[in-house]
């Protein structure tokens, strides 16, 4: 775990290349551009010099964070690398994003729950993939023993198991359930609270994405960022334009046909020059 200001400043740095990345500019002179706005007091800025010597190499930034896996988490380069696959369809701003609200929300004072159920939500959003999804969630230096062995447990169950219902019984509404029908209480500690165990309760055999978006809502865990829509207007007025510029053409014709016959020597290229010309050339 990083100290607040370097979460600050990520954040600050993944909004900039999220905003900036669509204006045309060179991701070469955007990284510098972005890290002379970084404060020197943190270690972003030595990230991204390692990460423009790699860009530069590589072409891709996935690789520089994987070697810097003491300051990016295993989550932020399987992101980064993900929106980088070119046999993918996840977009990189989608990624960087992504990336800011987890940076944001870790500055603020996350908590292993709210952490583990937005990357969990990024995953199923965006198909990810589970398996090396959740094996990089688990990495998470937020998570401790008890954490990994249970979101290792989701990798092997999800998809045969309710994800509500796997948070459900590791919730401490689950053991006072227990205690309340005078059962065995539970050997395995509890990773959720109480209204964790009552949401996940109330969702068991619906759509995970309810269930994010009711914690979302009770708990103020953050939103994930969703794929925007593409603006479809900016490729309908150039078509229109077309169509418009092949009407004027042939009205334009049929104005010239109607007056006497349409010349045809404006359509001509320039003639040739004689055989002796070229000889000669």
């Amino acid at each position: 775990m990083l100290d607040r200001e370097e979460y600050i400043e990520q954040a600050h740095f993944f909004r900039a290349l999220s905003e900036r990345t669509e204006q045309g500019v060179s991701t070469q002179d955007l990284l510098r551009t972005v890290r002379e706005e970084i404060l020197s007091t943190t270690k972003l800025p030595m990230a991204i010099d390692f990460l423009t010597g790699e860009l530069n190499l590589s072409g891709v930034f996935g690789p520089g964070m994987a070697r810097l896996s003491h300051y990016f988490s295993k989550f932020q380069t399987f992101v980064v690398s993900a929106a980088e696959n070119d046999r993918g369809r996840f977009d990189l701003v989608v990624g960087l994003e992504i990336l800011e609200r987890e940076a944001r929300y870790r500055a603020a004072g996350a908590t292993p729950q709210g952490i583990f159920l937005f990357q969990f939500e990024c995953l199923s959003r965006n198909r990810l993939g589970y398996d090396r999804g959740l094996e990089a969630i688990a990495a998470d230096g937020i998570f401790n023993e008890a954490w990994r062995e249970w979101i290792m447990t989701v990798r092997r169950q999800i998809g045969m198991v309710d994800l509500a219902d796997l948070i459900y019984v590791r919730s401490e509404y689950y053991a006072e359930v227990r205690a309340r029908e005078g059962a065995q209480a539970p050997t395995e500690p509890a990773l959720f609270g109480l209204k964790e165990g009552r949401i996940a309760l109330a969702n068991r055999r619906k759509d995970s994405l309810l269930l994010f978006s009711a914690m979302q809502r009770h708990l103020n865990y953050p939103l994930v960022p969703r794929t925007k829509p593409i603006d479809e207007s900016r490729q309908v007025i150039p078509m229109i334009l077309r169509r418009v510029e092949r009407l004027e053409t042939r009205l334009k014709l049929l104005e010239e046909e109607q007056k006497g016959g349409i010349d045809l020597s404006k359509f001509y290229g320039k003639p040739l020059p004689p055989d002796d010309d070229l000889l000669d050339g």
